[in-house]
């Protein structure tokens, strides 16, 4: 990766390092319920540690309005000490003399929290006298926080202009697998785009046109697709007045040579509630008062085998609604073909957005995956082509 600088380009022996991480992790009665993005910056925390560097650690937490002490970092502060199994010092400001304090007394190889970046309003504001101040703790910058890279905020932005900065592993780990999905990727690509509203999703739909060479379009958003084709949806979840974007977006498509994949048949039920009876149609078929709550059997066979000739997969959204049984099974049917693919050597597989997660893990196939982004907000605006704050200051100019 020779456009960021990562902790290979790093002399941290004795130096303060400051490390943006994401300890924005799921909270409930005290306790850390989803250790995930904590565990992926533990090889970077503890690589730095390991070669003398004094490890200090910034993030935000929730959306306080000033110092709320349901949102301090300190109880997070503690999972990470659980999950590096080492001592994590935490100090009760992110500026000032606690912090200052706090870093002054650290020797090679400690690891200390700050307090939420968030307590301070200059930090969303990417204030530069605050950024500044929280430069002022360190030697050098390392951000491993890629969920936050769309966001420029001091600790994600303002810093690394004031200190040498570099990638974190699992921001390098990111950029890599992103840049392995859309930048350089290995022919033909083929993208997932599922989910409830092609509202949402626009300008991703529109960025992918130009990149990939097929396009699956699973969910409600194959509905609005399909009315605007002129097809019986029933009572399906649709955005019918985009019916003239969706045809706008398949004329593109055609002009750019992108193979648009729409269901071919639907798992279609009368109530919108998990097991209600359903039955398979053909797309040309769906009852008047029916709803399509999934794709059916032959669209997975014809998703599977568009699967079969690519060699770069990207997805993002489920193919139906696939938290209510049993319309999770096409979903779950062509993440285990993806996954086999993948662990054959055949398919480059990059997945991400909170509801794709959640659908790989009920599938039990995350793991098979090339790569699976818990990056949310990030991920999406990168596939949507838009350039991201934190990752353009890390860029070598």
């Amino acid at each position: 990766m020779p456009n960021f600088r990562t902790l290979d380009d790093a002399d941290v022996k004795g130096k303060r390092v400051l490390v943006r991480v994401d300890l924005n992790v799921p909270f409930e009665s005290g306790k850390v319920t989803d250790a995930t993005r904590i565990e992926r910056s533990t090889p970077t925390i503890r690589e730095i540690a390991e070669k003398g560097g004094k490890v200090v650690l910034l993030s935000h937490f929730g959306r306080p309005k000033g110092r709320e002490p349901q949102d301090s970092l300190k109880p997070v502060a503690q999972e990470v000490s659980r999950v590096l199994k080492r001592p994590v010092a935490f100090a009760e400001d992110c500026v000032g003399a606690a912090a200052e304090k706090a870093v002054a007394a650290m020797k090679p190889g400690d690891i200390l929290c700050l307090e939420n970046t968030r307590f301070h309003k200059e930090e969303e504001k990417n204030d530069p006298a605050f950024a500044a101040a929280i430069a002022k703790l360190g030697d050098l910058y390392v951000n491993d926080a890629f969920s936050c890279a769309h966001r420029a905020h001091a600790s994600t932005e303002g810093i690394a202009r004031m200190l040498p900065a570099y990638a974190g592993r699992a921001m390098q780990a990111e950029l890599q697998a992103l840049e392995k999905a859309l930048e350089a990727p290995k022919k033909p690509v083929i993208a997932i785009i599922g989910g409830a509203k092609v509202s949402t999703k626009l300008d991703l739909i529109e960025n992918l046109i130009a990149k990939v060479d097929g396009l699956v379009i699973g969910g409600g958003m194959a509905n609005t697709f399909l009315h605007a084709q002129g097809i019986g949806i029933g009572k399906s979840l649709a955005e019918k007045d985009l019916a003239g974007t969706a045809r706008r977006i398949l004329d593109k498509a055609e002009h750019r040579n992108c193979a648009i994949i729409l269901p071919i048949d639907g798992i279609v039920s009368f109530h919108f509630e998990a097991y209600a009876p359903s039955h398979d149609y053909g797309i040309d078929a769906i009852p008047d008062d029916g709803m399509i709550l999934d794709v059916g059997p032959l669209s997975v066979e014809r998703i599977a085998a568009v699967i079969d000739d690519a060699e770069t997969l990207v997805w993002n959204g489920p193919l139906g609604a696939f938290e209510m049984p049993p319309f999770d099974k096409a979903t779950v049917a062509v993440a285990r073909h993806a996954a086999e693919r993948t662990k054959a050597g055949k398919l480059i597989s990059v997945a991400g957005g909170g509801d794709t997660v959640a659908a790989l893990n009920h599938a039990h196939v995350a793991d098979d995956f090339t790569y699976v982004s818990t990056a949310g907000g990030a991920f999406l605006e990168w596939m949507e082509g838009k350039p991201l704050p934190g990752v353009e200051v890390l860029r070598i100019r």
